[in-house]
């Protein structure tokens, strides 16, 4: 067995590094994070979306009292797996984040046969294609506002990825300019606690080559895919773009993703996909203010019992 050591959110959270294949930039690793539930039913793995980590802790409360052995992976360039001299959060494929899926899928599959995947945002995209691609063991998939499309006018979406898919190709490591006001961030901060180097007020910089990747795997649901475990994908009830920090729908509306567009892709996923939208809830809906976070648990524990746990 890998040697796990306590993680930096300190006891009952544990962690092990996963050596992955190294790349132009040298070793690269992903780390993965463990919390043990009293008497597990099975294990659920946790994907985080861009520019984040796993801190959620009570995401990781949720799941332990619903019986879940807890994991959650800090993807390369991530978080704890991300090292010196290394660029934050890039990759030209998807696919890539296949290796550390796999292997995190391999080691908590030795310890159970249950296992569910919980995914945020781009993670909620990654984890969608890994799926749907490796077939993994799973009993259900939990997409927490999924990134599924852009989120812009039609003409920006297919002009623009011309656009993206020439420059990511030809130069791969270019910025790509693009106003970030660090509002959510800054909500998210207000509530929870989280390492700002890791996950920064004002978002990683954003590449040609990443974006190229992240359109290639819009295109794919657009598509549509053949999942056939049991989907939930919840989002908040409303997006919107506020112009300041105190207008109160910075709080409790999703101001990162259009939350239409997410309702309209989720059936493209597979063949048993519940959708729920929650009154008041942020991007991230487990971080929600009081009473959305409640009500968000409450329909994934309902999802849970109805099409996931396994018969007692």
């Amino acid at each position: 067995m890998r040697p796990m050591l306590v993680d930096v959110l300190g006891a009952p959270y544990s962690a092990e590094k996963i050596q992955l294949t190294p790349d132009d930039e040298g070793e690269v690793i992903a780390t993965l994070v463990f919390r043990p539930a009293p008497a597990p039913i099975g294990a659920v793995l946790q994907i985080h979306g861009y520019s984040d980590y796993f801190y959620q802790t009570v995401a990781a409360d949720f799941w332990v009292a619903q019986g879940y052995d807890f994991y959650a992976i800090d993807l390369r360039k991530y978080g704890r797996s991300l090292l010196p001299g290394q660029t934050p959060a890039y990759v030209e494929q998807l696919d890539t984040y296949y290796e550390e899926l796999d292997a995190a899928l391999e080691i908590i599959s030795k310890r159970h046969e249950h296992i569910v995947v919980s995914a945020h945002s781009t993670g909620g995209l990654t984890a969608s294609l890994w799926v749907e691609d490796v077939k993994p063991p799973i009993a259900g998939l939990f997409l927490n506002a999924p990134w599924l499309d852009m989120a812009d006018s039609v003409l920006l979406r297919t002009a623009g990825t011309a656009v993206i898919d020439q420059v990511g190709s030809r130069q791969p490591k270019r910025e790509i300019p693009r106003k970030v006001t660090g509002f959510y961030a800054k909500s998210i901060a207000e509530q929870w606690e989280f390492n700002p180097e890791w996950r920064p007020i004002g978002s990683f910089t954003v590449h040609a080559g990443w974006l190229r990747a992240v359109r290639r795997g819009h295109a794919r649901i657009g598509k549509g895919l053949d999942i056939s475990c049991p989907i939930l994908v919840m989002a908040s009830r409303r997006h919107t773009n506020p112009e300041t920090y105190d207008d109160p729908d910075q709080h409790r509306t999703d101001t990162v993703l259009d939350v239409e567009q997410i309702r309209r892709k989720a059936p493209l996923l597979g063949t048993h996909v519940t959708t729920v939208l929650i009154d008041g809830a942020l991007h991230d809906v487990t971080l929600s203010h009081q009473p959305a976070r409640d009500q968000a648990f409450a329909e994934i524990a309902r999802w849970l019992g109805a099409y996931v746990n396994v018969a007692s």
